[in-house]
């Protein structure tokens, strides 16, 4: 088809449209890099007989996200704006899933009285479908080495449709929860605490690994191969968030008006400096508590933890609030872990940094902010709508918190059930002894410590 210049539509392809674009389109390379993060992490504290295949679920759970949030993903987060025009759930999803008139169009011969930015649009699929993917990765964490891969990759698709759902109740300006006043800058909610709602259902379900706790003939103990490789990690994570800051942004006019995915106010320099205020205060708490527990997992759980707690307000929070919200998280995720530690539950990821430190951080922005302006969306004066015209308040906070984590525990509950019941969901327990690189790819298991007696 050739191009015919006298049917652009020029204030689709503005030079301005074009920096937008760029900016929501590295928020894509930085979700990227966290996923390299995310398998580095893994890579560094996984048993080495699981290595390869721990690496290789994660990826291809990650990739069924992705695709999946293509097909049918989006329409379910960009419906919170079609209602808010009139417009239904089901037109935006005839819109947006994969074969959808406006996933399709070229943005230059759309008539931005019809959709302007649309190019904009089409972008956040693929910025989102990374995060879709990450919920599938994050999730893994919880079920390595224990979960059936079939089981596992139906679970990524599933969790997909309904973290998009969620995301359309609990991420935006406009949404059944965030109009009235949830306030989640980040996606803690969706992202963070809804593969944890479903790891409070399959972690029980699955067990704990072999010498996890105690020894096994076949494995002494549960040792992590590469802590430097998880501070790599850790490290790849917080250089590559940045990007995704910028992402959950929005501009206005005059030039560069940011305004946060909430529409609270805020600046691009606030919400940078929240973001390394929570790391560093997550990784002096974390410090604190490594030295005195002698436990060298807080160093890298210290940062995280400041992190996770305070992703939901960095665009509101004053960098002096950032700090101490992010001082208290390690303690949160502290006592979570140890209560999870003593009471052998085989999980020591999602547990601590979202459940706690995610939850905290939400409460804590109830707390601090409260009676902050945002909700609706610009340019809507008045009406269910209207700009700034929800508070963020301690009791939205707590609704949110429960819906995310409830939407994940509904979602394993019927899902784990259904899987129980046909192909299975764990692995025997000498297979995850003698290791998945074994059972699935045919690998020699390696010496992982000393045999128990």
């Amino acid at each position: 088809m050739s191009l015919n210049l006298e049917t652009v539509f020029a204030e689709q392809v503005t030079l301005n449209s074009l920096v937008q674009n760029l900016v929501y389109a590295s928020g894509t390379v930085g979700a990227i890099m966290v996923v390299a993060g995310l398998l580095m992490i893994d890579a560094g504290t996984t048993r080495s007989n699981n290595l390869l295949n721990s690496t290789l679920e994660k990826l291809l759970g990650f990739f069924i996200g992705f695709a999946t949030y293509f097909l049918i993903g989006f329409g379910f987060w960009a419906a919170q704006y079609y209602i808010m025009e009139g417009a239904t759930l089901t037109d935006s999803i005839k819109d947006w899933w994969l074969a959808g008139g406006m996933a399709n169009a070229r943005a230059h011969e759309v008539d931005p009285g019809v959709f302007p930015g649309l190019n904009t649009f089409q972008i956040f699929i693929f910025f989102l479908a990374c995060f879709a993917g990450i919920i599938n990765v994050l999730f893994h964490f919880a079920v390595a080495e224990r979960m059936k891969a079939a089981a596992y990759f139906i679970f990524c698709a599933v969790a997909t449709v309904v973290s998009s759902a969620l995301s359309w109740a609990t991420w935006g300006s406009v949404g059944p929860l965030t109009n009235p006043g949830f306030h989640d800058f980040f996606g803690v909610g969706f992202v963070y605490l809804f593969p944890a709602g479903m790891a409070l259902v399959m972690v029980p379900k699955l067990g704990a690994r072999p010498g996890m706790f105690n020894p096994h003939p076949k494995v002494a103990s549960y040792d992590a191969p590469s802590i430097g490789l998880a501070a790599t990690g850790l490290v790849t994570i917080f250089a590559s968030l940045p990007m995704v800051i910028l992402s959950c942004l929005f501009f206005f006019d005059p030039e560069a008006l940011a305004v946060s995915v909430t529409m609270a106010n805020t600046s691009v320099g606030i919400a940078f400096n929240n973001y390394g205020l929570a790391w560093a205060g997550g990784a002096i708490s974390g410090l604190l508590i490594a030295y005195k527990t002698r436990n060298y997992a807080y160093t890298l759980l210290g940062p995280l933890a400041g992190y996770v707690a305070g992703a939901s307000g960095f665009d509101v929070y004053l960098p002096w609030q950032m700090f101490l919200v992010a001082l208290g998280a390690p303690f949160v995720a502290y006592a979570v872990y140890e209560f999870t530690l003593k009471r052998g539950i085989d999980e020591h990821k999602l547990f601590p940094l979202f459940l706690g430190a995610g939850s905290y951080g939400l409460i804590m922005l109830g707390i601090f902010k409260a009676g902050t302006p945002r909700g609706g969306y610009l340019g809507f004066e008045e009406g269910a709508y209207a700009f700034q015209h929800g508070e963020i308040g301690i009791v939205m906070q707590v609704v949110g918190i429960l819906a995310c984590i409830g939407a994940g525990v509904v979602t394993a509950l019927v899902l784990g059930f259904i899987l129980e019941k046909t192909i299975g969901l764990k692995v025997t327990e000498d297979e995850q002894a003698d290791g998945l690189d074994q059972k699935n790819w045919d690998i020699a298991p390696a010496p992982n410590g000393t045999p128990a007696e």
